[in-house]
């Protein structure tokens, strides 16, 4: 009742304000600021599934799993309150931290953006030989890596070079494989575009690309350099990277560190991550404290009420797109990386964001049930026994989805994007 009446009120306020439309996320921010009752109140809780948390709780403190800090609990089903338990305080979120940045990602660029680098040359191409520099022109492009440098060569020798009489000239913001260096990502592309040169490193690479993929060899002559700008020079390729739910998606599955600090900073930092995060999910951002995009240090927190905020914002945020949210997340017996890594046993098709720092062992997702249907949580523990910690929370879900009823997941979380992977 109190949600028909608020979101009424609001949009009346607003329409008296010449504003006609208005959206979920604006609702939400505007109840927070007005001081209002909360959006999601755990005051009508799912009783049963209360004493299934204590019960976890307790068991987890009697194997002396738990640090004397806080444990996070959220548990909700669409908009319905169904568990807090210190829901509403910030704490380390570990990898958690990577949702805050892939919604603000989302918000700024959009789910289809492709990073752009452009290659110019400053001289003509005579009989396969480029007679002047070979220009990369940087599109902060966070997904540029071996792959993409080697494809990158090929495209070269198709436009007819072969070898290039002057100098490697790095301009803008090119980033190969997370270095944010020029100079240095400048010598990673030279090696990349010239098989005769590659490293071990670089041939195991090669082989895990498709068959059939060519070996280019364009050597450069010159030496690598980095300048502001090169005015006379002719743009011959346009190299593009992956939309950017492709890139999101990696960053997740993996848990990429170094991919999610590019990527936040390419945002601005991790203060305008916080913001952005904060305003779409309609939460406050004093749940939302953030030092960096990828969640590494005790600094980054986030209240497991936001997190939850967070992943239901993408969700709604792609709602009128093709993807869902679990092509931007780790879905479990789809997906490897993290869930694999950590020998994972959360239920099939639940999506999930794994976070792991020294005392901290958190999950967040959303899962399928049948009495409840999608139900959205998020668990922080504060402890140093990660495995143990990870197979109680996994249990704690099968639980709850025994509890509830397994059902296939529907269309809203069934993923399109496998990365490295199938369904089994």
């Amino acid at each position: 009742m109190w949600e028909l009446f608020s979101c009424g009120v609001i949009s009346l306020w607003l329409g008296m304000a010449g504003i006609q439309t208005i959206g979920e996320n604006t609702v939400a921010t505007l109840k927070w600021q007005a001081g209002l009752p909360e959006l999601i109140s755990p005051e009508n809780s799912d009783q049963i599934l209360t004493l299934e948390v204590e019960e976890y709780l307790e068991g987890l403190a009697a194997r002396r799993l738990l640090t004397a800090d806080a444990q996070g609990i959220w548990i909700q089903s669409n908009f319905r309150p169904l568990y807090s338990n210190e829901g509403t305080v910030p704490m380390p979120g570990a990898s958690l931290t990577k949702i805050p940045t892939s919604l603000a990602a989302l918000e700024t660029w959009g789910h289809e953006y492709k990073f752009e680098t452009l290659i110019g040359i400053t001289r003509p191409i005579k009989d396969g030989v480029l007679q002047g520099d070979l220009v990369i022109t940087g599109g902060k492009d966070p997904s540029f890596l071996w792959e993409q440098a080697i494809a990158l060569g090929n495209s070269l020798q198709k436009f007819g070079i072969n070898q290039v009489t002057g100098n490697l000239v790095i301009v803008g913001d090119f980033w190969m494989n997370y270095q944010s260096d020029p100079i240095v990502s400048g010598q990673l592309l030279r090696e990349a575009i010239n098989s005769a040169t590659w490293s071990t490193n670089v041939k195991n690479i090669y082989n895990q690309m498709p068959a059939g993929t060519l070996k280019p060899q364009v050597a450069i002559a010159g030496s690598v350099i980095s300048q502001n700008s090169v005015p006379k020079q002719n743009s011959i390729i346009r190299h593009e990277s992956l939309p950017l739910v492709y890139i999101l998606k990696k960053m997740n599955v993996e848990s990429n560190n170094d991919l999610a600090e590019i990527i936040a900073n390419n945002l601005g930092g991790a203060k305008i991550v916080q913001q952005k995060a904060a305003w779409a999910a309609g939460v406050p951002q004093a749940e939302i404290q953030l030092i960096n995009g990828s969640g590494l240090g005790v600094e980054n927190q986030v209240s497991p009420r936001a997190a939850t905020a967070m992943l239901m914002a993408i969700q709604r945020y792609l709602q009128a797109s093709e993807w869902v949210i679990a092509d931007l997340f780790p879905v479990s017996g789809y997906d490897r990386g993290t869930l694999v890594e950590q020998s994972r046993n959360i239920p099939k098709g639940a999506v999930v964001k794994t976070g792991t720092l020294n005392d901290v062992i958190a999950l967040a997702g959303v899962l399928p049930t049948q009495k409840y249907g999608l139900v959205w949580f998020t668990i922080i523990n504060r402890s140093t026994s990660w495995e143990a910690t990870r197979s109680e929370q996994d249990k704690f879900l099968q639980k709850i989805v025994n509890q509830w009823g397994t059902t296939t997941p529907p269309a809203e979380i069934s993923p399109q994007i496998y990365l490295d992977s199938s369904p089994d």
